[in-house]
């Protein structure tokens, strides 16, 4: 693709980063054929290929965000699938961060949008506030359909009837350790299922490495989707974990938070964000490293493949390995690539796409027939919410190497 950024323009990092993205570009059109919204919408404007040539003329114009521009970056799931797909490499991660933060400093949305935005901000990413909304909303659901705005109607729906009890997380210790790793305990996962966590401890230390658990907070990806600054929240990780002494790993078991800790390094670029960032693993990379032992389960899980682990993280095969190792038999749904709807705050702000996503997902994954669902990101277990069960990857393997029975199976499977 031409570009016509000024000497001048160039002389700006991001501008000059931006300028060798767009460069990359040959204008194929492959990214339309795997991009959820486009499949949706049928809009070019709400493909890859149109969002770059709409932050194109943005950036070279050195113009505010105009409304139609923010329409249909707002769109953009950010689930990468174009990037997979795209022939020329075209890092589309980092020149959509750069079209969402252009919007945030520049555009001035309407109040209420401006409104939920802030309210996100500040309630998502602290377990504390999180866990009290979710408290006001379960009263507010009764009163949902008096509401006229979509966005908030779909805030109440996605808040789960009930809370599971608030875990204290604790690692035993383990004498002769094979690894030393810190685990990410997140923000929203910590509320909405704390078993997640506890099923990660169990496993990793049932297979030889020790856990550390690092005071720390949340990774910033929910603010940094939403174009807002997340350095804030990446510096207090970074010295959090570096305070942890040499650890061989830190571990990630919500992928929606690995893709944004493995990218610290950019985020930041300093020698201690590089580290950190070259450190991050998704779990099942970790269990991958320790070695799963064999089973014989004899459950069918369909796998669901979050788009911040296939896409954001390039990790497609491992966690089906995994669980064809511990003695599961894997199914994948049609359409595997395809996002879910969640996307972070996505089914929220943009509840009728992220809806109809939902919706394709569901019916793909029931067609497997399978006794569960497995996936590894929190987002996309609260989206998907079939009537098959839904759990975290590593509970069924946690399960599958002595841990307990996931929860969802003990009420949901039939003779099992």
């Amino acid at each position: 693709m031409q570009t016509n950024f000024t000497p001048e323009q160039l002389q700006n990092p991001k501008l000059a980063e931006a300028n060798a993205i767009l460069r990359a570009c040959v204008h194929c059109g492959f990214c339309t054929a795997t991009c959820p919204t486009y499949q949706v919408l049928g809009d070019e404007l709400d493909s890859p290929r149109g969002r770059i040539y709409l932050i194109k003329d943005m950036l070279e114009q050195g113009r505010p965000a105009d409304a139609k521009t923010v329409q249909h970056i707002d769109r953009c799931l950010g689930c990468l699938a174009c990037t997979t797909t795209c022939p020329s490499g075209v890092d589309y991660m980092h020149l959509l961060d750069q079209a969402r933060g252009h919007i945030q400093a520049t555009y001035r949305r309407p109040l209420m949008d401006r409104v939920l935005r802030a309210t996100l901000a500040r309630i998502l990413p602290y377990p504390a506030r999180f866990r009290a909304a979710l408290w006001l909303a379960r009263l507010a659901r009764p009163f949902a359909r008096l509401i006229p705005d979509a966005r908030l109607r779909a805030m109440l729906a996605l808040a789960p009837k009930s809370l599971p009890a608030p875990q204290a997380l604790t690692a035993p210790h383990v004498a002769t350790p094979k690894m030393r790793v810190a685990l990410m305990t997140g923000c929203a996962q910590k509320v909405l299922d704390p078993e997640i966590n506890a099923a990660t401890i169990r496993l990793l230390t049932r297979l030889g490495a020790q856990v550390l658990i690092p005071k720390q907070g949340c990774c910033g990806a929910l603010t940094h989707h939403m174009g807002r600054d997340a350095t804030g929240f990446a510096r207090a990780n970074i010295a959090a974990f570096l305070a942890a002494g040499p650890l061989d790993a830190i571990v990630i078991n919500t992928s929606g938070c690995g893709t944004t800790v493995k990218d610290y390094g950019h985020l930041l670029g300093t020698d201690d964000a590089r580290a950190i960032a070259a450190k991050a693993m998704d779990i099942s990379e970790v269990l991958a490293k320790l070695g799963m032992p064999a089973g014989d389960m004899g459950l069918t899980v369909a796998y669901h493949a979050a788009c911040s682990l296939q896409h954001g993280q390039q990790i497609k095969s491992l966690p089906k390995e995994l669980l064809q190792r511990a003695g599961f038999r894997v199914v994948e749904p049609a359409d595997s690539h395809l996002c879910c709807g969640s996307a972070g705050t996505y089914n929220m702000l943009q509840p009728e796409i992220s809806g109809a996503l939902r919706d394709r997902k569901r019916a793909t994954l029931a067609a497997t027939k399978a006794d569960v669902i497995a996936a590894g990101n929190i987002g996309c277990i609260m989206q998907i919410g079939a009537d098959m069960p839904i759990v975290h990857t590593v509970q069924l393997l946690d399960w599958a190497t002595g841990g307990p029975k996931p929860i969802a199976l003990d009420t949901s499977v039939r003779g099992i």
